[in-house]
């Protein structure tokens, strides 16, 4: 079988304009949750979010760019800029027949659907702009990522909820394996921060009103982020052969489904993906140095996630960290689990574990090491990212050292 590393990484999420910065942030344990500036934010119950503060899409687009691209799209092509950038990726021709994009989105072009839907209904006009249709499909950040790095390879994107970007990976990760392409751009991103993302989500009754604080007693459910993350996954002989820097070695990836219920999480569905994952990589729990969790801050989700990983894990897990870094990014959606994959790359390149903030009280139905509030130094060898979505979609990532 083919092995696959990550040669590129790069990102743009509320805790950073880019890979070094979202770094740094994490291990000085900064929660990026605050006041939501979106339009009729005086109507929303729900007025916290993690926003991209400060973000300028002229800085990094032209005049004629930005009509085609939403703010998920942006994104997405930000950090593929950046993650290309590191790899020192060069496709010729041939190359780039057999290089290509799969990235996860669960809400697409959600703020151009929000903003047209004001259009139409709100202010009474008949048309709207011949660019909202592109803009608002979910394959619409796929699509630009391949245009601007002439990627002719498999292309498409992945819509599984809180899973997509893990979902995407993990299918990039096999299209390699399996000799369909040498060269993936992967990951995810979303941009649901407008008001009527907000107020969809305020009807689940899920959402907190103050801050997002995984697997701490005083929990008091999720909060939503935006951003995306994308790496630059390759074929290791590939990556060796033109000298490129390896950055973790992707060794192993599970999926399943829970086929249960559509909004309350299932302990058996998440224990066989996490499973599958290890089989995948070829490693005994014992392995694992680090779990990045699902830990969305809702008491479902985060006990549910403590008993999964107590069965897959058993008597390691008291060795083993696990934390939620949705504390300080937020609930990213689609684009969590990319975000997430950075701080499973900064404990094998960085040597720290990134922190559970805002933990104030151990919970006796999560007996986990959260590390929490300060972030730690450690030095595993191989971690494990989690992403459990509604409608009982699990998949699992798998970093190892790169050897």
């Amino acid at each position: 079988m083919r092995r696959v590393v990550i040669t590129g990484a790069g990102t743009l999420n509320p805790l950073g304009a880019d890979v070094a910065a979202t770094w740094q942030a994490m291990q000085a344990g900064r929660c990026a949750i605050g006041a939501l500036t979106c339009r009729d934010v005086d109507r929303l119950t729900v007025k916290i979010g993690a926003e991209v503060a400060g973000f300028d899409p002229s800085a990094h687009f032209t005049r004629a760019q930005l009509p085609l691209l939403d703010r998920f799209t942006q994104f997405a092509l930000i950090s593929a800029r950046e993650a290309v950038a590191q790899s020192g990726l060069v496709l010729s021709d041939e190359d780039s027949l057999r290089a290509g994009v799969v990235l996860g989105t669960a809400g697409g072009g959600n703020l151009t659907v929000d903003d047209n839907y004001r259009t139409v209904y709100e202010d009474g006009k008949n048309r709207v702009h011949p660019f909202v249709v592109p803009r608002l499909m979910h394959n619409a950040a796929a699509s630009h990522v391949s245009m601007e790095f002439g990627l002719k390879g498999p292309g498409f994107t992945t819509s599984t909820a809180c899973a997509s970007a893990n979902h995407a990976m993990g299918q990039a990760l096999m299209m390699i394996r399996a000799g369909m392409a040498d060269v993936m751009l992967t990951g995810g991103s979303e941009a649901m921060l407008g008001f009527g993302g907000i107020k969809a989500w305020e009807g689940l009754r899920v959402m907190s009103r103050d801050t997002c604080r995984p697997f701490s007693r005083d929990r008091s459910g999720m909060v939503q982020g935006e951003g995306g993350a994308i790496f630059v996954f390759e074929e290791r002989a590939r990556a060796l052969a033109r000298g490129a820097t390896i950055l973790s070695e992707v060794a192993g990836f599970g999926l399943s489904s829970d086929a249960s219920d559509i909004v309350m999480p299932d302990r058996d569905g998440p224990v066989r993906a996490m499973r599958m994952a290890l089989a995948d990589a070829g490693l005994a729990p014992d392995a694992i140095g680090y779990v990045n969790a699902h830990g969305t801050g809702t008491a479902a989700n985060d006990r549910t996630e403590a008993q999964a990983l107590a069965e897959v894990m058993g008597d390691h897990l008291s060795k083993c960290p696990v934390s939620s870094t949705k504390s300080m990014h937020g609930h990213l959606i689609g684009g969590t689990s990319a975000v997430e994959l950075l701080a499973c790359l900064m404990a094998l390149q960085e040597g720290v574990i990134a922190p559970t903030v805002n933990f104030n009280e151990a919970d006796p139905d999560c007996p986990l090491d959260v590390v929490p509030n300060e972030a730690r130094a450690a030095t595993p060898e191989a971690v494990m990212s989690n992403a459990f979505a509604f409608g009982g979609l699990n998949a699992v990532m798998v970093l190892r050292r790169a050897a």
